[in-house]
């Protein structure tokens, strides 16, 4: 029931490379060492943890084994599921779109960074440098097509880079870019934090970042935190590792290379923790001030603290370079991830050639995304948007298609069968309980407490009708949109039905 043409990876280690590639992005190195800090310090280790094994990886399980098993992207895969599910693979597509649209942006901006770390472009005044001179943000959230010109050729690059990397197919372009650039990620990043453990302070940023605070294990938020950072981190629940297992070969150990993915992650995320917080360390020693004055995340952290830090450390070029040719690198990965959901999802519905696919998507959405983050008004577009994708497409289509899956056409049991069938690490039930249960409880909690904390408040204090635009009423547009992709009709010749009878001999023969 494979499609013509199936793309399929060479080598257990190219999935397990670009698996990882996708894992490792810009939240392992700019969110998790501060949500760690905020959420219990060393204390938080234990719920991150329970996260990692009662959801991360069961749920990585579970994108593999669709994937894997109904050999198609994500909404063909679940179009051969159960045929209404088809919507919930659109879904996914779409939360991707968003994603791309505005994560090429950051990267273009770390890329520049990386340039501008040799000779400290930013000056004395960092904030003023990023909003100011660079980005040329507007006083006011609002729309305006002011264009920022110098920020079109690095988003042009970043475009070319990854569509070109994309239309060479899954082992000449994603299996090779990611052979090579995520060793290249990991020594840069070890040398990045070996020079900031021997900064002045940096001890005491170590003692900030794990001096557990025991009594947050009793505070509920601290636990959501921790499942809402492996969620993310792991790349569940927008169809890239759904996408992905459908390129391996049928024979494949699925469970041991989850494990692999799953504890790298994690394992480059407490070295991130160290590099970030060793950082944060000597830059409150040389302001004479405390870690958690200076600490933050996301843009502050990447863009105004660390170029401070640079600014002052010895080798600070050097430490720039690193940091920031870091952040370009796992940006890099993780966009070819998901602009790879798209491109497999059109080709499949379109049945055309993948350079073809690569070229009807991207052109079309860099357009976008160069017209909407090359201007003064880009950044307020990619504030909101991520916090509502992120909340409400991610998490909101997660939670349907694990109930969906789970409870509505009820494919748990023939999911757990196909991953037991070769893989070295046996689900047993306790898979079936963390997937059918406990996931969709944890998910439901997050999601619903994270509606009304935006209706009790508006995000950041942004105009309702900005928060209307850009944040409810996208997130509503994606399931719109969805719902239309579902319901136009496949091209002749890809095969949408599936019979799990003849799967079956097909794997155990």
């Amino acid at each position: 029931m494979a499609k013509p043409h199936q793309e399929i990876f060479s080598t257990r280690s190219f999935f397990i490379l670009a698996a990882i590639g996708s894992a490792v992005g810009l939240g392992n190195i700019w969110r998790f060492p501060y949500v760690a800090f905020k959420n219990g310090g060393g204390a938080f280790i234990i719920p991150y943890l329970v996260a990692l094994l009662a959801a991360g990886i069961p749920l990585l399980f579970f994108d593999y084994a669709i994937g894997h098993r109904y050999r198609g992207s994500a909404p063909l895969a679940l179009r051969r599921l159960g045929r209404w599910t088809e919507t919930l693979g659109w879904w996914q597509v779409m939360v991707c779109v968003m994603i791309a649209i505005y994560y090429a942006a950051v990267v273009a901006w770390a890329g520049m960074y990386t340039l501008f770390s040799i000779n400290r472009a930013w000056g004395d005044d960092p904030k003023g440098f990023l909003f100011g001179e660079f980005l040329q943000v507007a006083e006011a959230p609002g729309v305006g097509l002011d264009f920022v010109p110098s920020l079109l050729i690095p988003m042009l690059l970043v475009w070319l880079v990854v569509l070109a990397t994309i239309a060479l197919g899954v082992n000449k372009g994603l299996a090779l870019a990611n052979l090579v650039f995520m060793p290249l990620l990991v020594v840069m990043f070890l040398i990045l934090v070996g020079q900031a453990l021997f900064l002045p302070g940096a001890a005491e940023g170590l003692n900030a970042l794990f001096t557990p605070d025991w009594g947050q294990l009793g505070n509920p938020g601290v636990w959501a935190a921790a499942f809402g950072q492996i969620f993310f981190s792991l790349s569940l629940g927008f169809g890239i590792m759904v996408t992905y297992a459908s390129y391996l070969k049928r024979r494949t150990d699925l469970t041991g290379s989850g494990l692999v993915v799953g504890f790298s992650n994690c394992g480059f995320e407490l070295l991130a923790g160290i590099g970030v917080f060793a950082a944060l360390g000597f830059m409150a020693f040389q302001a004479g001030s405390t870690v958690d004055e200076v600490a933050g995340q996301g843009l502050t952290l990447a863009f105004v603290a660390f170029p401070t830090i640079i600014s002052q450390a010895p080798l600070g070029s050097l430490m720039g370079t690193l940091f920031f040719g870091s952040l370009t690198i796992a940006g890099i990965t993780s966009m070819l991830s998901i602009v790879e959901v798209i491109v497999a999802a059109v080709r499949d519905k379109m049945n055309i050639p993948k350079a073809k696919a690569t070229l009807v998507v991207g052109i079309p959405m860099a357009t976008v995304s160069i017209g909407l983050l090359a201007t003064t008004t880009g950044l307020y577009f990619l504030d909101i948007t991520d916090e509502f994708v992120n909340k409400f497409g991610i998490l909101a289509g997660a939670f349907s298609c694990i109930v969906a899956v789970a409870w509505i056409v009820r494919k748990l049991p023939t999911l757990r069968r196909h991953l037991d069938r070769f893989s070295s690490f046996p689900t047993g039930r306790f898979w079936l309980v963390m997937v059918g249960g406990v996931a969709p409880l944890v998910l439901g909690y997050m999601l619903v407490s994270d509606i009304i904390a935006k209706i009790q408040s508006p995000y950041e204090g942004y105009p309702l009708e900005l928060l209307g635009a850009y944040g409810w009423g996208m997130s509503i547009g994606l399931v719109v949109v969805a719902v239309i992709l579902a319901a136009l009709p496949w091209r002749r010749g890809v095969a949408t039905d599936f019979d799990e009878t003849d799967n079956e001999h097909e794997v155990t023969a």
